[in-house]
């Protein structure tokens, strides 16, 4: 480890980097008030296959985290955020000249793939300048950032789509990749030091997924983030349907959905204050089982109304729920990371991608069962909540960091 970059200031720091992880927030987000027009206008039968457009992207980014780490620990932080930014604008110009769903769903997972490494990469560059409850806090302040967009992306996707239409909404994430592609070639210098490069090689790689693989709490950790995390994906995917379909909010769904995404990032803020006297370990311990015992909860009232409550009672929950969400997301990555300080870009893809690889498919099932209602949500939220909490606790059974 080695302190950060002179030339830059911290403030600017985590400013640069919360936009460069906020792109794929964006490329998220911003779609969804747009699902229903993208399906019409290419003509997809199912609406539930536009959820599509937003797990493409995650598997794009999944897959991209495995390759971006690696090589950023070979080459550099830099060169490999330079080629991300690349590829997520083609991504962007396929999806722009998209005529068909299908060559939609291949810009989305170019992407994804692009927007990985500046995602993925960015905890390298946290790791490679502050470890332990610092680099939690820093974490932190950046995910307090990153999730403001999410809070006011679908707003902005709804008025693009009013007036001038979704293909223009690509036309923005290509502007702004650009932009932030800029802001860090100019300003940010390497963080990884040559003397501190591994030589890349597959053998290489294989040793490095095996020696993180040895940690019980690397393991452990990103396995609890993924589990929790694919209820969160799950919500992503229907939550156009579900604001619009069943509590019929209409042109509301931004509000709504912002109003959620800021309770993640109050709780972000909030965590990175408290981190530094309580640990990562007790706040996210106790955030996971708070949000777990409100959607066991909410089960009986969801159940009751045939899963459609009052929308004061869903926002209730969500709200709780999404604070919960936010005390875990900077923490999980941070405690996952721990160990893995002496191999920061791989081990940022390992924690990355196998954590997005479990919570990918369990968001798509929990998205898909979307039937007018919102038990699989709330069953999903509780069901894996459980499931995270004896994940977490397995990783903290014994005192050694080994498996």
């Amino acid at each position: 480890m080695h302190s950060p970059p002179k030339s830059i200031s911290t403030t600017e720091f985590v400013i640069m980097l919360a936009i460069m992880i906020s792109i794929v927030a964006l490329a998220i987000d911003i779609m969804l008030p747009t699902l229903d027009v993208i399906g019409q206008d290419l003509n997809v039968a199912d609406p539930n296959d536009t959820q599509l457009v937003i797990t493409s992207l995650i598997l794009g980014f999944a897959v991209g985290q495995l390759i971006a780490g690696p090589v950023s620990d070979s080459l550099g932080r830099k060169p490999v955020i330079y080629f991300g930014y690349v590829v997520f604008i083609i991504g962007c110009l396929f999806s722009i000249f998209a005529t068909s769903f299908t060559v939609m769903l291949v810009g989305r997972i170019l992407q994804g793939l692009g927007a990985a490494s500046p995602r993925i990469i960015t905890l390298a560059l946290v790791r490679d300048s502050y470890e332990g409850r610092a680099m939690a806090r820093i974490m932190s302040i950046i995910m307090a950032v990153f999730i403001l967009v999410p809070a006011i992306a679908p707003a902005i996707g709804q008025a693009i789509v009013t007036f001038s239409g979704w293909r223009s909404i690509f036309t923005l994430l290509m502007a702004m990749a650009i932009i932030s592609f800029i802001w860090f070639a100019l300003r940010q210098q390497e963080t990884l030091p040559q003397n501190a490069r591994r030589d890349f090689s597959l053998l290489n790689i294989l040793d490095g997924l095996k020696e993180a693989c040895n940690y019980r709490s690397v393991i452990g950790y990103t396995a609890a983030a993924g589990l929790i995390f694919g209820a969160f994906v799950g919500y992503l995917s229907a939550a156009q349907q579900i604001f619009q379909i069943s509590f019929e909010v209409g042109k509301l769904f931004p509000l709504y959905f912002g109003g959620a995404s800021l309770a993640i990032g109050s709780a972000s803020i909030i965590n990175a204050r408290l981190v530094i006297r309580y640990g990562m370990r007790l706040l996210t311990m106790r955030a996971l089982i708070c949000s777990t015992f409100i959607s066991t909860i909410f089960l009986i009232p969801t159940i009751m109304t045939d899963g459609v409550p009052p929308l004061w009672l869903f926002m209730t929950w969500l709200l709780v729920t999404f604070f919960c969400i936010g005390i875990m997301f900077g923490n999980f990555h941070a405690l996952a990371m721990e160990q893995l300080g002496h191999m920061a870009g791989l081990g940022a893809a390992f924690v990355g991608s196998l954590s997005t690889f479990i919570s990918l498919p369990l968001g798509w099932v929990i998205g898909y069962l979307f039937d007018g209602g919102i038990l699989s949500l709330v069953a999903g939220f509780a069901f894996l909540g459980v499931c995270s909490i004896a994940v977490m606790q397995w990783a903290e059974a014994k005192p050694e960091n080994k498996t």
